[in-house]
Parts: structure tokens; C-alpha cells; sequence
């Protein structure tokens, strides 16, 4: 059994309804809730490196956003269909007390609109590499392996981690190859509308929580950290930004120990106060 095996066998698991199925959730430990949200074409299992520390103090819970991993589509792919699945189902789970969340990359978009929609669910947000904010997009080196076997096949899967997750070579090891494979198997959709170019943008203004963020120095869709907290600054100006040395877009998976770390010391951060949000057009 792989480290991703393990800890799904000893989660509990949740669904909730979604569309003409379920979402799936995965709770692990206990203490305050902690949403941990994944990438495109993931699952939970992005957080395989970190649930495990981020456990022993807080009640994690790690969705399978609608459409990836185990979840069926959401009812309609629009920000509003999704956030109110996502809602219900966190209420579900944890009552009326809000949540903080840890966004990755696609999910900061989505889960960004539910504490748009939803503000009294949310304590607060950290987004992780994430897009949408309409600054320049780096450049990656993603192909198809149809076709390719053995050797090949596993060379240019290698090549597509590190053309987009993954900064270090040494970091490409068994279990991100394995989690690529899988997670590329299940996942049913992506919208690009969802995330490009400025849909994360756009809900900034309207969230009334505390917004903060960590990026890896080297993301490659996402780059120049700089300029991703500028973005976020110039409509949430006391986003505490934290950069990750040496880490690329996977960030929490290439380097989980300054990851979890610099996660761990946001969430201990007393809570600003709640700005006046915008009210939504």
C-alpha cells in the first residue's frame, strides 16, 4: 500500500449530495476544522504529504472538489452551482462553526466564491498557487502519453511533473508518478472558465474573511510570487504572502516540512478584522 493508500483506509469518509451522486470527503483527527482543497484534475490526495502533521491539531477534512477523484459533477459547472454543493456539504460535516481553508491552485477559484456565497462558513482563507488573479501565465511542458509504454511512457510523465508541478527532479518520486496517473484517471472535467484569467480576481473584493497565501519561489503556471500578492494586496492589502524556497507549484508535496511549517504559523496568526466586504452586481 502506497502512503496515499494508507491514509485514505484510515480517514473517515463522508458523501454528500452532488448533482446525480455525491461529493466525496475524507475527516481526519480533531480540534478545529481545517478544508484542505486540491488542483485541477487532483483529489484529496495532493495533501498526502501534509494530513498526517496538519492532523494532530486540527480536524482536517480534504474534499474531492465535484467533477475530480471521487465526486460526481456538480448540478451546473457555474461558481454558485459549486459553492452551494460545497457548503451544504461542509455543513454537514462540522455544523454552523466556520472553517479555515488551504486552497490549492484550482480550488482557490472555487472555494473563494463559496466564502463569497457563503461568508459565515469561512474563518478564513490561505490560497496555494493559485490562478485567476489575470497575471501572465508561465510557461509549461505538458504532453499526452497515449501511445507511449514502459520506459517512454514513464519518462514523459516524469517531464510532465516537472513541466508543471514539481521544481526539483528528486522530487518526482513513485508516489507523486502514482497520485499523476490516478487523479488524471478520474478527474471528468476541468472548466477553464472556473480559473482563467481573472475569476479569482474578481471574488476578492467580495469575501469578508482574511486572505492570505503561500507560493512556491518556482511555480511555473502561476510565476513571480511578487506579483501574485500584488494582486491579491491591491484588494486584500494585509494578505500576509509567504514564499516556499526551492518549491514549485506542488508546493505542500515538494517541500511539506517549510510548507506545513508556514501553514501551521498563519493558522496560529490571531484573526485580523473582518473587512466590509463589496456586495456582489
Amino acid at each position: 500500500m502506497s502512503a496515499a493508500d494508507d491514509l485514505d483506509a484510515g480517514c473517515r469518509r463522508v458523501e454528500t449530495p452532488c448533482g446525480e451522486g455525491t461529493v466525496a470527503w475524507r475527516v481526519w483527527g480533531t480540534g478545529p476544522a481545517l478544508l484542505l482543497g486540491h488542483g485541477a484534475q487532483g483529489a484529496w490526495s495532493h495533501w498526502v504529504r501534509n494530513i498526517p502533521v496538519l492532523a494532530r491539531s486540527r480536524t482536517v477534512i480534504a474534499v474531492d472538489l465535484p467533477g475530480q477523484g471521487d465526486s460526481a459533477e456538480p448540478p451546473e459547472r457555474t461558481h454558485r452551482a459549486i459553492a452551494d454543493v460545497l457548503a451544504a456539504g461542509l455543513r454537514a460535516i462540522v455544523g454552523a462553526e466556520p472553517v479555515d481553508i488551504a486552497a490549492f491552485s484550482m480550488s482557490g477559484t472555487l472555494l473563494a466564491w463559496m466564502a463569497v456565497h457563503h461568508p459565515a462558513l469561512v474563518r478564513r482563507i490561505v490560497l496555494i498557487g493559485c490562478g485567476g488573479l489575470d497575471t501572465p501565465h508561465g510557461h509549461i511542458d505538458v504532453a499526452s502519453v497515449r501511445g507511449l509504454a514502459g520506459e517512454a511512457r514513464e519518462a514523459r510523465l516524469r517531464a510532465n511533473l516537472l513541466g508543471l508541478m514539481l521544481h526539483d527532479a528528486a522530487a518526482v518520486d513513485g508516489l507523486a508518478l502514482e497520485l499523476l496517473v490516478a487523479n488524471a484517471r478520474k478527474a471528468r472535467w476541468v472548466d477553464p472558465a472556473m480559473v482563467v484569467p481573472d475569476r479569482l480576481k474578481r471574488a476578492l473584493p467580495h469575501i469578508a474573511c482574511p486572505v492570505d497565501a503561500i507560493w512556491g519561489e518556482h511555480d511555473r503556471p502561476h510565476p513571480d510570487p511578487q506579483a501574485q500578492a500584488a494582486v491579491i494586496r491591491a484588494v486584500q492589502p494585509d494578505c500576509d504572502f509567504r514564499v516556499i524556497a526551492g518549491a514549485g507549484h506542488w508546493v505542500m508535496y515538494e517541500r511539506p516540512d517549510a510548507f506545513d511549517a508556514a501553514l501551521r504559523d498563519l493558522l496560529a496568526t490571531p484573526l485580523r478584522a473582518v473587512r466590509e466586504p463589496e456586495s456582489l452586481p
